[in-house]
């Protein structure tokens, strides 16, 4: 199997293409300022993750921007702090201001040449705008949480893109899906049958940090580091 192999990369977006922890705890400053014991940046991350888990298992349907600000109400319950409904409504409309990866753009730009490129999100269609400029490329499709009615790792997200790729005549024995979650991306898409690759952002961090622990390990055919690596191995299956 190689990376020349595919005719579409499917993308998990937060986490792979945007760096969403560093967006996350930017984002919760104005809380995390108050709590009166110190939180480091991984307590953070695994409380948001809890939450927003939470939330988007109880309201499948609801738009990750007023998703958003639930959790920062039940983060700012946990740590014992206040937190006003404007403030937690700023914090629903802050995806817009979490950066790309580094990578990310250059990436992309290449990898467009070679491929379909498609998104498969949990967010809401504005909030993913914001994110797509950051991103400066055109993908082929954009497959997000509130197209669907529901969030990864629900299936029903994973059926709804193969049904939709097919109509750009895109098999699923034609789809890489790109992922750094285990959680919300390589557990479907191993119960697809999906060939998938790992952007391990986290590599040199432990834990999971803003998705939940997968339990079980799903299984990966392709693991990079980084965006940038996937390019470097893509070059050098092009040139084998």
């Amino acid at each position: 199997m190689k990376l020349t192999d595919f005719k579409a990369l499917t993308f998990d977006c937060y986490g792979t293409l945007i760096d969403w922890e560093t967006g996350m705890v930017e984002g919760l400053k104005p809380l995390t300022s108050r709590v009166d014991r110190d939180l480091s940046r991984d307590d953070i991350l695994e409380a948001h993750a809890r939450h927003e888990s939470s939330q988007q298992s109880w309201t499948p349907s609801m738009r990750y921007r007023e998703l958003l600000p639930i959790v920062y109400k039940r983060l700012a319950e946990e740590w014992g702090v206040a937190a006003t409904s404007e403030e937690c409504a700023v914090y629903g409309r802050s995806v817009k201001n979490w950066p790309a990866f580094s990578d990310s753009v250059g990436a992309l730009k290449y990898l467009k040449k070679h491929y379909k490129l498609v998104i498969l999100s949990n967010v809401d269609n504005e909030s993913f705008a914001g994110s797509n400029a950051r991103l400066d490329v055109e993908f082929d499709a954009i497959y997000t949480a509130e197209d669907v009615g529901s969030y990864k790792p629900s299936d029903r997200n994973f059926d709804y893109m193969l049904e939709k790729l097919k109509t750009l005549g895109v098999e699923k024995g034609d789809i890489l899906h790109t992922a750094e979650s285990m959680f919300h991306d390589h557990g479907p898409a191993n119960r697809h049958g999906l060939t998938s690759c790992w952007i391990y952002r986290r590599f040199d961090q432990q834990g999971f940090g803003a998705t939940m622990n997968p339990g079980e390990m799903p299984k990966y055919d392709f693991r990079f580091d980084s965006m940038a690596d996937l390019v470097k191995a893509h070059q050098d299956a092009l040139r084998s």
